[in-house]
């Protein structure tokens, strides 16, 4: 999976629910909420004051690692 800044929290969590340990890094708690689960990566970090950019590289980085 490659994440951006258009990607659902849901599909995330859904590809990889260890990918949950970084929403929670950055002050996200509310990753199983339903309604969180619609809004997107930019979204979220917005709402919550983070930068998405930083979200996405650990993201993308760690599913990368785990492929290899």
């Amino acid at each position: 999976m490659v994440v951006n800044r258009d990607t659902k929290i849901g599909d995330v969590i859904e590809y990889d629910n260890s990918a949950a340990q970084f929403f929670f890094a950055m002050g996200m708690f509310c990753v199983g909420c339903p309604s969180a689960a619609m809004e997107t990566l930019e979204e979220a970090c917005e709402v919550h004051g983070t930068d998405v950019e930083v979200l996405i590289k650990a993201l993308n980085a760690h599913f990368e690692n785990a492929q290899a």
